[in-house]
C-alpha cells in the first residue's frame, strides 16, 4: 500500500508539472464537480454516515455534512476570480515605482496536498478543506478515517466517478496507512484530528519539510458572565453540545457560570434538552457515540466524577433507562464543580458530557482558562461589552463566539483555525485559497539605470556614504 500511495503522489506531481496551473474556469468545474458528488449522493452519504455512527439523522448528516460543504464549495466558486488576482505591493524606496518599477504577489499552486479527514464529520471535514486546496489549483490526496468505514469506502466511490486519479484520489486503510500516508512528500498536507495523533503526523511529515495545516481541538471553554440570562446561553450550549452528541471539535467543552447563577443555569440546560429531545434511547434525532470505546471512555469520566463526590445530573426523560439499548448513545449530562484532577477536566470529552464550574468573578474565570492549553474556540455569553473585551483581548484561542457557541466555524469569510496544541494555520474562504497556494513575491525591476543605484555598486564612494549616513539612524 506504501508504494502504491507513493506511485500516486509521482503520478499527480507529474500531472501538475505537465498541465501548470489550471485555469479559473478549470478550478470551477473541479469545485462544481464536488457539488454535483454532495447533490447525487446525498442519500447513499445519510445512509453510510448513519451505519457508521449507528445512529445519526438523516437530516443532521445533510445539515452538516452535505448542505454546509455545498456552501463552502459555492463560496469559493463566487469568490475565486478575486482571489485568484495578483495582489499589488509597494516598491522600496517607493520612488523605484515612479520610473516603472512593479512589486506584486502572485497566488500559484503548490501541487498536491494530502488531506487526513477525521470520523466525526467525515464528508464536510473533507470536502471542506478541499474546496480551498482546489481552490488554489492543487491535486488531492484524500486519506479518510477507518472509524467510518462505509462512508470513506463511499468516497472512494464517489471521487472515483467524476475525478482521474491523477486529479483527486481517496485512499481507504487502517492507523498503519494513515502513519505511511503522512510520510509522503506531499507539497503541503492537512490534518484533522486529535492533539495526540497530530505529534505523529508532524513528526512522519518532517523528513520531508511537509508545510502542515492541523485542526485538530482541545477544551473549548464557555465563560458566562452576570449580565447573561442564564436561560439563553444554557439552552445554546446545550444545542452545541448535544450536536452529533458532542462530538465535534468546536463543542464547548466546560462552562464556567457564577457560583450564585449555577442553579439558574443548570434548570435552563434541563429545559432546552427537554424541548430538543423529549426522548434519547429511541429518539432518531440524538446521535450515538460512534463506537463502544469511546462510549467506555465517556461513561469512565462520568463514574470517576460521581465516585469523586462531583455532583452529576443527567438530563434525560424521567424513568428512561439507556442501559440497555441497541446503540451507544449517553444522555446529556452535566457534572457540576469538578475537580481539576478528574479526568473530564484533563482531557477532551468528545461526548455529550458537560463540566460546569462556579466562579466568583470574572478575573478568576479568565485565569482559569489560561491556565491551561489555548483552546480551538471560546465563547462568552454576556451584555457587558466592558466585560466582553475584557475576556477576549486577554485570552487566546483559535476563534471565538459571541453569545453563542460554535458558530464562528460556518462564516465562511472567517479563518478557521487554532492556536498552539489546538492547531496551526488556518483555513475556510480565501484564507483556505492562500493557505494552499505559494504566495510567490515577484519584482519587476524598472527599464532605466537610475544614478542613485549605480551609487551603490562598486567601486564604493560618497554615493553610498551619503546613503548609509540617512539610512543607519534613530
Amino acid at each position: 500500500m506504501s508504494e502504491d500511495m507513493r506511485v500516486l503522489l509521482e503520478r499527480q506531481k507529474a500531472a501538475h508539472l505537465r498541465d501548470g496551473a489550471p485555469s479559473l474556469n478549470q478550478r470551477l468545474e473541479r469545485l462544481d464537480r464536488c457539488v454535483g458528488l454532495l447533490v447525487d449522493y446525498r442519500g447513499e452519504i445519510e445512509d453510510a454516515v448513519n451505519a457508521d455512527f449507528g445512529s445519526r439523522s438523516k437530516e443532521s448528516t445533510a445539515f452538516t455534512d452535505i448542505a454546509a460543504s455545498i456552501a463552502t464549495l459555492k463560496h469559493a466558486k463566487a469568490h475565486l476570480k478575486a482571489w485568484m488576482k495578483p495582489e499589488k505591493r509597494k516598491t522600496t524606496p517607493a520612488i523605484l515605482g515612479l520610473f516603472g518599477a512593479k512589486a506584486e504577489v502572485v497566488f500559484q499552486p503548490k501541487g498536491v496536498v494530502g488531506i487526513i479527514s477525521p470520523w466525526n464529520f467525515p464528508v464536510n471535514l473533507t470536502f471542506t478543506p478541499l474546496a480551498g486546496v482546489l481552490a488554489a489549483g492543487n491535486r488531492a490526496m484524500i486519506k479518510p478515517s477507518e472509524y467510518t468505514p462505509a462512508t470513506s469506502a463511499l468516497m472512494a466511490r464517489m471521487f472515483g466517478a467524476v475525478f482521474s486519479p491523477e486529479e483527486v484520489v481517496v485512499i481507504t486503510g487502517g492507523a498503519d496507512v494513515g502513519q505511511a500516508f503522512s510520510a509522503l512528500a506531499f507539497d503541503h498536507l492537512v490534518f484533522t484530528g486529535a492533539t495526540s495523533v497530530a505529534g505523529h503526523v508532524m513528526r512522519a511529515a518532517a523528513d520531508n519539510l511537509t508545510p502542515l495545516t492541523l485542526e485538530l481541538g482541545g477544551k473549548s471553554p464557555v465563560i458566562v458572565g452576570r449580565s447573561a440570562d442564564m436561560a439563553r446561553p444554557a439552552a445554546r450550549v446545550m444545542g452545541g453540545k448535544t450536536m452529533n452528541a458532542g462530538q465535534i471539535c468546536l463543542a464547548p467543552d466546560y462552562a464556567l457560570v457564577p457560583q450564585d447563577q449555577m442553579q439558574a443555569f443548570v434548570e435552563g440546560a434541563r429545559a432546552a434538552v427537554s424541548e430538543m429531545f423529549p426522548t434519547i434511547k429511541d429518539n432518531p434525532d440524538y446521535t450515538s457515540v460512534i463506537s463502544q470505546r469511546h462510549f467506555e471512555r465517556i461513561t469512565a469520566y462520568v463514574d470517576e466524577a460521581r465516585a469523586a463526590g462531583a455532583t452529576v445530573i443527567e438530563l434525560k426523560p424521567e424513568g428512561e433507562d439507556l442501559t440497555q439499548q441497541e446503540h451507544h448513545r449517553i444522555a446529556p449530562t452535566l457534572i457540576l464543580n469538578p475537580s481539576d484532577d478528574l479526568r473530564v477536566m484533563k482531557e477532551e470529552i468528545f461526548g455529550p458530557v458537560l463540566p460546569v464550574k462556579g466562579y466568583a468573578d470574572m478575573a478568576e474565570a479568565v485565569a482559569y482558562v489560561n491556565a491551561h492549553d489555548r483552546p480551538l474556540g471560546l465563547y462568552y455569553f454576556g451584555e457587558d461589552t466592558a466585560e466582553r473585551d475584557r475576556v477576549l483581548s486577554r485570552t487566546t484561542s483559535g476563534g471565538v463566539t459571541v453569545n453563542d457557541v460554535v458558530f464562528h466555524v460556518a462564516q465562511e469569510d472567517l479563518p478557521f483555525g487554532g492556536v498552539g496544541p489546538s492547531g496551526m494555520g488556518s483555513y475556510h474562504g480565501q484564507d483556505g485559497f492562500r493557505e494552499f497556494s505559494h504566495r510567490k513575491a515577484i519584482y519587476t525591476q524598472m527599464k532605466a539605470d537610475l544614478p542613485q543605484l549605480k551609487a551603490l555598486q562598486p567601486p564604493y564612494g560618497a554615493g553610498i556614504r551619503k546613503y548609509l549616513a540617512g539610512a543607519i539612524r534613530r
